[in-house]
């Protein structure tokens, strides 16, 4: 009778198995590299990730628009007529009643001080996209002399919140954040 415990010997051949095995899982893995390495963003697209804007040179009452991830930007250097409009809007009037600022929680308010940051309320940043379909509003038009989007008609107001038009929601607020008194960093 054959005791249960003998164990066989590993052979040449058991060698050559997980070998051959090992060999193929790194050559799959150096195949592999290559092509999930290249759907990562170029350095063009890495280079637009954030953008600096120098505020010193924007006179009060006006805009100007940069680009940002390939979209404009709306700096506005707004009047304090502008910041009391904004500041008079009721957020149950409002056609969006949330913010859409990506600094802050997203179900804030969208009262005028949600859409600045705090003790720069005189500059406006915002994504200059119609909600409606992606067109490019006009500055300084429409009923409520914030943005105007001619093409389907959507009305902005000084703080760039829907007033009235198909837009389903306020202009939106990138990421940013002030890095001296006068240079902002977007994105």
């Amino acid at each position: 009778m054959v005791a249960a415990t003998e164990t066989q010997e590993p052979t040449r051949r058991d060698f050559l198995y997980i070998a051959t095995g090992a060999f193929a899982a790194v050559g799959a893995a150096a195949v592999a590299w290559p092509l999930i390495d290249q759907m990562n963003p170029d350095a063009s697209v890495l280079a637009l990730a954030s953008t600096e804007v120098d505020l010193s040179q924007l006179a009060e009452g006006q805009s100007i628009t940069i680009t940002w991830r390939g979209n404009p930007v709306f700096v506005r250097h707004r009047t304090a007529k502008e910041i009391e409009e904004a500041n008079a809007v009721q957020v149950s009037d409002l056609i969006d009643p949330l913010a859409r600022n990506a600094n802050l929680d997203p179900n804030a308010p969208a009262t005028d001080h949600n859409r600045v940051i705090d003790g720069k309320e005189k500059y406006l940043i915002q994504i200059g996209v119609c909600t409606h379909l992606g067109c490019v509003p006009i500055g300084e038009a429409g009923d409520f002399n914030g943005w105007f989007c001619p093409c389907h008609g959507s009305h902005y107001d000084t703080a760039g919140r829907i007033r009235k038009g198909p837009a389903p929601e306020n202009l939106h607020i990138p990421p940013y954040k002030y890095t001296s008194d006068t240079n902002v960093t977007i994105g």
